[in-house]
């Protein structure tokens, strides 16, 4: 089978981006397989530190298919989100599938990116046993990053409010991607004012997360508004997409009220543009100034 026409492989995805001595490695987890598929070119970029990895993948894989190298020839392609924000085809290989296309690549960082492939997989192991495994290590890379540890339980408390309405919706029958996005922006833009990228429009975002931007006040309401969204949806039982669109409005309205409500008592607006890289920079000229 030709490598490049090989075509994407079925199954349930969580993308993710590990870091190996501070450079990113686009990976997925197959929930259903249970191991971990990392981008080829991310690896390839790490080991090598090219200014082209693409045209050195390319030639390398050209080498190993001449080789008759069984490796390259069952690896799998996959969408992966790229540089410009799209999701595009991707070259991936298993973690024993790298490791034996490591050996091909002369690199002295190779045995510390095989140990870092084998922590990595460890991990996701250990998680799936003890599942707040997964909440330490998220606590430890906010407090990392400067986030506060107020902010941070609250960051924490919204990843479980958004699993229970996500669970509500998939018992509905919703599916995940569009309908998912396009309630998520319905209750945005009810209490918020703007959809999911209009607000991070309004805060200089790009590819970074929108709620890891939020300030305490913003993430607090739109905790609000998803769980009376599930709550709403939990109370009605509605069964059709337009019903469902129905009960996101209706839960925006919950956290628009109270949001109103606030603004009129501090005269202050709640969604402001600022973001985490100016929040960190604010409290550093704050701790200054109380020397």
């Amino acid at each position: 089978m030709n490598f490049m026409d090989e075509q994407p492989i079925n199954m349930k995805q969580q993308e993710a981006i590990q870091l190996f001595e501070e450079k990113k490695v686009r990976t997925l987890w197959d929930q259903e397989e249970e191991k971990w598929y990392f981008s080829i070119v991310d690896t390839v970029s790490v080991l090598t530190e090219s200014i082209d990895p693409n045209a050195y993948w390319r030639k390398l894989k050209q080498r190993l298919k001449a080789e008759g190298n069984e490796t390259v020839t069952n690896c799998h392609v996959l969408k992966m989100k790229a540089a410009d924000g799209k999701m595009r085809l991707t070259d991936v290989a298993d973690t024993e599938q790298l490791f034996r296309l490591i050996q091909s690549i002369p690199s002295p960082k190779a045995e510390p990116f095989k140990l870092w492939l084998a922590q990595i997989a460890a991990e996701r192991l250990d998680e799936m046993q003890d599942p707040e495994l997964t909440i330490d290590r998220a606590l430890e890379q906010y407090m990392r990053l400067g986030y506060s540890e107020n902010w941070i339980n609250q960051r924490l408390k919204s990843i479980e409010i958004r699993k229970a309405l996500t669970d509500e919706w998939k018992s509905r029958g919703l599916k995940e991607g569009v309908q998912f996005a396009t309630l998520t922006d319905i209750i945005s833009k009810a209490w918020s004012g703007n959809t999911t990228k209009e607000y991070k429009v309004l805060k200089g975002l790009k590819k970074e997360n929108l709620r890891d931007n939020m300030t305490n006040t913003e993430l607090i309401l739109n905790m609000l508004a998803e769980a009376s969204t599930k709550d709403i949806s939990t109370a009605t039982n509605p069964e059709s997409f337009e019903e469902n669109k129905k009960v996101a409005e209706q839960g925006g309205n919950v956290a628009k009220v109270a949001m109103t409500e606030l603004e009129s008592k501090t005269g202050k607006k709640v969604v402001t543009a600022l973001n985490a890289k100016e929040t960190f920079k604010q409290q550093i000229e704050e701790q200054k100034s109380k020397k």
